[in-house]
């Protein structure tokens, strides 16, 4: 059915301002910024930290055999969470991210694309910065070795990130660009073929979830709403939110629960204030595929 609109319900309340929900192992993973840690919920509530992390964890990923990867906002690196549970510098984005580090995806064969602010977001909203600070950034590769590279460049605030079913198409959220952006991903991990997937209207795509027929959910940053969206734009399904939408991401065993990530606002000062950050969840019809 196409234009449905649902309504999100509670699940789990008490975050900072959480971020990069993963399915992983019949749970719900997340990172937390000013919590200082990646989280695990499973569908009955119960939760759990799975790395007491020393910064600010942002996006979430496996390598092949399993390993953690965190990218690390501060650092402006990949972290790797080692069978002993240590922490090790996987790979850094620098001196291609000039900001913050955010969302990331990790291909089948352990590639990880890692996208960053690219400005200062936090002094541009409270006018610390001018708005003449706004600067595109890039996607950086990271390989399984830790070799980095650029992977595309001036993309507007590379945000959340998929990689289909055969690993062939990456699509990532431009959110201040206001539209989904589409390459084609060759088996050396090389991006060619640029291309605008959707730019729905009123959206800034923040993190995104891709559904087994080729939609993607999409959270928008400016609104209490996380949108599916088929490719060139058509809207089909709306969820509406508690709080302004920043991630998303099907889970449970059969990939059709849409779980949200809300907070009031993403201001660091505001965010790390108090935990008024949540995750909500809604039942979908159409089931989740591909990465992350």
């Amino acid at each position: 059915m196409t234009n449905e609109t649902l309504t999100a319900e509670p699940f789990l309340s008490g975050l900072f301002f959480g971020e990069c929900p993963r399915w992983h192992d019949g749970r719900l993973w997340y990172s937390d910024f000013f919590d200082h840690a990646v989280c695990s919920v499973a569908p009955d509530g119960e939760r759990r930290v799975e790395v007491a992390f020393d910064g600010e964890p942002a996006g979430l990923g496996w390598l092949p055999d399993g390993r953690l990867l965190v990218n690390s906002r501060l650092d402006r690196a990949i972290m790797r969470r080692e069978d002993d549970g240590t922490l090790v510098r996987h790979g850094d984005l620098t001196p291609w991210a000039t900001w913050h580090a955010n969302d990331m995806v990790v291909a089948s064969n352990g590639q990880a694309y890692a996208g960053n602010f690219g400005f200062d977001l936090d002094g541009l909203y409270d006018g610390s910065v001018e708005a003449s600070a706004i600067a595109p950034a890039s996607l950086v590769r990271v390989d399984p070795d830790g070799t980095s590279s650029e992977a595309a460049a001036d993309l507007a605030f590379p945000n959340g990130t998929v990689i289909s079913e055969d690993g062939a198409t990456l699509v990532i959220a431009e959110s201040m660009g206001g539209r989904l952006t589409a390459f084609d991903r060759a088996a050396d991990g090389t991006l060619t073929n640029r291309r605008e997937w959707a730019a729905p209207p009123g959206l800034a795509p923040d993190g995104i979830c891709l559904c087994a027929d080729g939609s993607i959910w999409v959270s928008n940053a400016l609104a209490p709403e996380c949108v599916r969206v088929a490719e060139g734009g058509e809207v089909l399904e709306r969820v509406v939110t508690s709080q302004n939408c920043y991630a998303c991401m099907l889970g449970d065993d059969d990939r059709r629960t849409l779980y949200l990530i809300t907070a009031p606002d993403s201001h660091a000062a505001k965010a790390r204030a108090a935990r008024h950050g949540a995750i909500e969840k809604a039942r979908t019809t159409v089931p989740g595929a591909g990465l992350p």
